[in-house]
């Protein structure tokens, strides 16, 4: 009798064992597919859209730890565009104005002011203003 409780619980290890390899084993090859992404994002808007994370904002020249290259004033603004809709977000002003300057090649901004702006084509407009520049290398000269 207990040769055969022996025999009997070895092939239920054996049972589950398989079991499990053949559970794991077809989860494994559920995820292993040939994939693929079809975006109608353009790469070059993709780029544009996250060029704000490359332009770093100070509050005023002497925190330039380099030279530096004035490049020119940069704006962004937020609208509301119905009363229903989120009021203006100044980040989201400032977010604009780091496109702008990334675009004009600069690679950082220092803001000078937001403001509230009455407006007919918006419920309530903010508009931040700031200065671009090209920051060089730490002991680099800028070739303006």
């Amino acid at each position: 009798m207990n040769i055969f409780f022996y025999l009997n619980s070895k092939k239920t290890v054996l049972m589950s064992t398989i079991i499990k390899v053949t559970f794991i084993t077809s989860l494994m090859s559920g995820c292993s597919g040939n994939y693929s992404f079809d975006s109608n994002m353009k790469a070059d808007s993709a780029e544009q859209y996250f060029s704000a994370n490359k332009i770093k904002v100070f509050d005023d020249e002497t925190e330039f730890k380099s030279s530096f290259i004035y490049v020119g004033l940069v704006e962004g603004e937020d609208c509301q565009k119905a009363k229903h809709l989120a009021p203006p977000d100044a980040i989201n002003a400032r977010t604009q104005a780091r496109q702008t300057a990334f675009l004009q090649k600069a690679n950082a901004v220092i803001f000078t002011s937001c403001i509230d702006i009455d407006t007919k084509h918006c419920v309530a407009q903010i508009v931040c203003y700031g200065k671009a520049y090209r920051l060089g290398e730490p002991n680099e000269k800028l070739a303006e």
